[in-house]
């Protein structure tokens, strides 16, 4: 049976950052683009909402800046607290932003408004219901409609639903580590803070300032067979009664909202990247740091390889590898690099030998701050094919030209 012309050369699934960079990038290049989210935009996405220099950096090429976001609170101190309540405080350069905070309700919407701006299809409100991949394409059931494209990226996040319909088998979607985040109100420390708890290890709890007193808190640790999510909520309630994170909330602080958990997929080697004329992307990679947990800069990279990957044309199977290739190239190492030392993390005295060392001089402090925030390539000290001059102490996002 002959199989219609594809209307849109790109279908992607999920209006994220993964989702918008790959519908903008894919846009610029002259290719029609349609997207489709379940949601209806703004929306709360639970997150621990920080943007590193990295993100930011992909957030300006996109065309996204600061003042497009209804709420950012710049950051320029870092502290971090060790398993024996070591304090070690890092400052952040002054040149641009290299650390914002901002709702990932705020930031999503604006990047919606950004891809509209750019002559972006927007369907919001709709579920992906079913996907047919043949050799000339993809047929996508979503909603009431049906839209045949070359390409189907998948930006749908950890529990991709595309992943579940073309990858049945693939169990990449459990996440390796558990997040729990709770908004409160009366925190008036503007200083961002990441506390190394030793009964949390290799994970942490962070206390990411917002404006107007507002803050981020949460915690993230290890998935295991035990870690449900009434435990997950009783260790919340604990945290809070531990005076390590009470001294930093201050005595004003309440929160606001309910609290709320979610997975966080990072399992780059063993995430399928692509299937067919399928494009996963983001979380829907797994792709997130799986040492600090930082996800955004992954998401809007991997969006940005996918759209290129498409637009160089060619034959599926030439676009899938092109894409694969350019992800590991840009990624790979950084992620495996990054999940050595949260192997090494895992041990209290290890963290306080590594903060001892952070804490020992200004540069110390000053170095590991930026590369904390992805300032540059989390292995580049390790892979000299990507020195270049500046290539560590580059410039923050959004400078304010002089």
């Amino acid at each position: 049976m002959s199989r219609p012309n594809p209307e849109v050369d790109l279908l992607v699934a999920g209006a994220g950052p993964a989702g918008v960079a790959t519908a903008l990038v894919a846009a610029r290049a002259g290719l029609s683009v349609r997207v489709v989210d379940r949601a209806t935009f703004p929306r709360d996405k639970t997150c621990g909402d920080g943007l590193t220099a990295g993100a930011l950096r992909l957030l300006e090429d996109l065309g996204v800046g600061v003042p497009d976001l209804a709420t950012t609170q710049p950051v320029d101190t870092v502290v971090l607290v060790g398993p024996d309540g070591r304090q070690v405080s890092l400052p952040l350069p002054a040149d641009g932003h290299h650390a914002v905070v901002t709702t990932r309700a705020d930031l999503d919407a604006a990047l919606v408004a950004h891809a509209r701006a750019g002559g972006v299809e927007v369907v919001e409100g709709t579920t992906v219901d079913a996907v047919d991949a043949d050799a000339g394409g993809v047929t996508v059931a979503h909603g009431a409609a049906t839209t045949r494209a070359r390409f189907l990226v998948a930006a749908d996040g950890h529990y991709s639903t595309v992943r579940r319909l073309v990858a049945p088998d693939d169990r990449a979607d459990l996440g390796s580590w558990h997040a729990f985040r709770q908004y409160f109100r009366g925190v008036h420390d503007p200083r961002l803070w990441v506390l190394f708890e030793a009964d949390l290890l290799p994970g942490y709890v962070w206390v990411f300032p917002l404006p107007g007193g507002r803050a981020n808190v949460g915690f993230g640790v290890l998935r295991n067979p035990g870690t449900s999510g009434k435990v997950l909520a009783a260790t919340w309630r604990d945290l809070l009664d531990r005076p390590a994170l009470q001294s930093v909330l201050g005595p004003d602080a309440e929160p606001e909202d309910r609290h709320r958990a979610w997975p966080i997929p990072a399992t780059f080697d063993a995430a399928r990247l692509s299937a067919g004329p399928v494009l996963f992307v983001g979380d829907a990679a797994g792709v997130v740091d799986p040492m600090t947990g930082e996800g955004i800069a992954q998401a809007l990279e991997t969006g940005i390889l996918a759209a290129r990957a498409v637009a160089a044309g060619g034959p599926t199977a030439a676009v899938a590898a092109r894409y694969r290739h350019g992800v590991t190239r840009a990624l790979g190492r950084d992620l495996r690099f990054a999940a050595t030392l949260q192997r090494l993390l895992r041990s209290p005295a290890r963290t306080r030998g590594a903060l001892a060392l952070v804490g020992l001089t200004p540069w110390t402090r000053r170095n590991f701050a930026r590369w904390m925030f992805e300032d540059y390539p989390r292995a580049l000290l390790l892979t000299p094919d990507r020195w270049r001059s500046g290539a560590f102490t580059p410039p923050g996002a959004y400078r304010v030209p002089t």
